[in-house]
């Protein structure tokens, strides 16, 4: 599973922002604070790591992305272009997360453990040959099962609570419809099914997706914190369970993956500067 896979967990904005927007007795942060928090957290280099994503672009349309050469790396910078989506999450959270959220990621985030944390998940989203990274991982998983490590279960219970709401499948699925829909309709591609049975055709295949999913997330995690002591794991993973910082995650990820969905739709449609429309 690619970094694009794991780090899906779209829901529509529109339908998420009517259950998490601020009531009117909390104030939203300012754009100081929002700019702070996100170089805190370590959300704008998650963010700026969208791009790689792109990469799995032309496999989903079976298309071969060396046949693009310089054009492809130009196209994906404009559509990618970080400032752009920086701003837009910016923009939105200065709607939408309030002051005591905020204040709450900011104070775990700013901890010692917090800014080793958010160091070694800034260098594992940049990690660009995802390969590596989930080999790696399945290894440290194999050898903690092998010693009968409690680890293992600590990661699960990170997985959970990052994706609390349990939507990253869903949102993989939407943001894969979304991108072949838009390729057809720009005639990069022509698409036999339209987006209901492209939908349930995913829905039959949701099981070999989850797992896959879910042994993806599990190996990310054994990599990304492999340096970590099992009491450092365990203290962030109890942290990541509170209430507040669940609400932080909701809207983070809700807003990532919608930016990542709309991205991923221009790209389609200009993806037909590129080559000729092909069948799938």
């Amino acid at each position: 599973m690619t970094q694009f896979a794991r780090r899906i967990a779209f829901w529509f904005l529109a339908s998420f922002l009517a259950l998490v927007l601020v009531p009117p007795e909390l104030s939203a942060a300012n754009r100081d604070r929002i700019e702070a928090f996100l170089i805190t957290t370590g959300f704008d280099v998650a963010l700026e790591s969208i791009a790689l994503s792109s990469r799995s672009a032309p496999q989903m349309l079976g298309v071969d992305p060396e046949g693009f050469g310089s054009d492809w790396t130009r196209l994906t910078d404009e559509v990618f272009e970080v400032g752009a989506m920086h701003d837009t999450a910016v923009s939105i959270l200065e709607q939408t997360l309030s002051e005591e959220a905020l204040s709450h990621a900011v104070e775990f985030y700013a901890s010692d453990l917090g800014q080793r944390l958010v160091e070694a998940e800034n260098a594992s989203h940049m990690q660009e040959d995802d390969d590596v990274k989930q080999l790696a991982g399945q290894r440290i998983i194999s050898d903690l099962i092998k010693n009968g490590s409690k680890r293992v279960e600590s990661f699960k219970r990170m997985n959970s609570a990052i994706d609390s709401a349990d939507t990253a499948l869903r949102a993989l699925q939407e943001i894969q419809v979304r991108f072949l829909l838009a390729a057809s309709a720009s005639g990069v591609i022509e698409l036999q099914l339209n987006g209901d049975e492209l939908r349930e055709l995913m829905r039959q295949n949701e099981p070999a997706m989850r797992q896959s999913l879910q042994l993806s997330n599990l190996a990310g995690a054994a990599y990304t914190y492999q340096d970590f002591s099992d009491a450092d794991v365990d203290t962030y993973v109890d942290a990541l369970e509170q209430p507040l910082m669940q609400e932080v995650y909701e809207l983070l990820n809700a807003i990532q993956y919608e930016i990542m969905a709309m991205r991923f739709e221009v790209l389609a449609a200009r993806m037909a500067e590129l080559h000729p429309a092909q069948d799938i």
